[in-house]
């Protein structure tokens, strides 16, 4: 892995982009999944882009939600009794809905900002509907759907599916299919693996991936990389963040840091094939600089 910020002839951008890591979120990818709160760790996460934010008025706003959510839905029983609640408080009371007007605004996937314009992502808005969901008590989770995440409320044998982005509404088995054709294409077959709940660090992983894609996709390496740098921090198992890290680093003519992420991505890779595919970049790079 590569060095902390701080050691003799860290180059500032590197120490910059390394040292929030360390002192603030590495916590979270030495917990259990179960023991992350999402909303809390999003809130964290978040606070990274705003130095010097007062999370307190944010922690107490998901608080108030989260007991309003426990007065409204106190006789509530079923899935979709729970469901409506949810909608009912998150979306009617605290007016947090999707963001359709500018929905590839990197705001969106930023807690604080979702927080303050009540305008998010699908996954960034999923985050409130399960921790609130959870906090009452109840059965929830955010679920792997492709392009666009729903959450479950219930167990899965009675469970009633909402769409945050969409205020918490219903989906019914037509509206599924119909996300599921869109983000899939014509033809293709779901699984089982599209409807699967999602684990807690999943879920923070793709919020960040949500703002590392648009940060690429706009020409800012460097901020794409920094955020993949999050990803492995927390998330320290997944192999893909470590292969995007490390292709960023590269482009950013970090060739060190690249060949440290290759090294720490093969340690924790058992399939032959990657493994092989790993080693060859990692001889491609041996003679390189840096």
């Amino acid at each position: 892995m590569p060095e902390a910020a701080g050691g003799s002839g860290e180059p500032p951008a590197r120490a910059a982009r390394i040292s929030p890591m360390t002192q603030e979120i590495a916590h979270l990818g030495l917990l259990d999944d179960d023991d992350i709160v999402l909303d809390a760790a999003a809130l964290e996460l978040s606070a990274l882009d705003h130095p010097g934010a007062d999370l307190a008025p944010y922690a107490e706003l998901l608080g108030d939600m989260a007991e309003r959510l426990q007065e409204r839905g106190l006789n509530a029983r079923t899935a979709k009794e729970r469901a409506d609640a949810l909608s009912e408080v998150i979306a009617g009371e605290f007016r947090f809905h999707g963001d359709r007007a500018s929905y590839d605004d990197p705001a969106n996937a930023d807690l604080i900002e979702v927080i303050d314009r009540r305008l998010g992502l699908p996954v960034s808005l999923s985050i409130l509907y399960v921790a609130a969901a959870r906090r009452a008590g109840w059965e929830a989770d955010a679920l792997n759907t492709p392009g666009h995440v729903l959450v479950r409320i219930g167990p899965d044998t009675s469970p009633a599916l909402i769409d945050p982005f969409a205020g918490g509404s219903l989906v019914d088995p037509g509206q599924l299919a119909r996300l599921l054709t869109y983000a899939l294409g014509q033809g293709a077959v779901p699984t089982s693996d599209h409807l699967a709940p999602m684990s807690n660090r999943s879920v923070l992983v793709r919020l960040l991936m949500n703002q590392a894609t648009r940060a690429e996709a706009a020409g800012e390496t460097a901020r794409a990389l920094l955020l993949f740098c999050r990803m492995t921090t927390i998330a320290p198992s997944n192999g893909h963040n470590w292969w995007e890290r490390a292709r960023l680093e590269l482009v950013e003519g970090e060739v060190s840091e690249a060949r440290a992420s290759l090294s720490a991505m093969l340690e924790m890779t058992r399939d032959p094939n990657l493994r092989t595919h790993i080693s060859a970049a990692l001889d491609a790079l041996a003679g390189s600089g840096g």
